[in-house]
């Protein structure tokens, strides 16, 4: 049977955690994580043809108004690289958590 060690000061998780936790269970506020500061989730991906670049933008933009509480704010461009069209598209949403729904949505 292994000997337990012993330290002079006892280790606790609250001593141990960081941020702004609750005492009682080590929790972490939500506006830690979440402040509303990154309400942007963005798109860009190289494809063969204008056509699936576009077909692309209709599928992730009725993903995002699937989302949206208040309308968000998509802004899409292409342009031509070597054999194909990138596509780049900023989708701003009212709130992180919506932006956070949506990029979920995507995997």
């Amino acid at each position: 049977m292994s000997e337990l060690t012993k330290t002079a000061t006892p280790v606790h998780a609250i001593n141990q955690c960081s941020a702004q936790e609750t005492a009682a269970c080590c929790c972490v506020d939500v506006g830690t994580i979440m402040d509303n500061t990154d309400c942007t989730a963005s798109y860009s991906q190289v494809f063969n043809t204008i056509e699936d670049a576009e077909k692309m933008l209709r599928v992730l933009t009725d993903k995002a108004r699937a989302v949206e509480s208040e309308p968000c704010s998509i802004a899409a461009s292409t342009k031509p690289v070597g054999d194909g069209v990138e596509l780049n598209i900023d989708f701003t949403f009212c709130c992180q958590a919506e932006t956070m729904i949506f990029q979920l949505g995507l995997r």
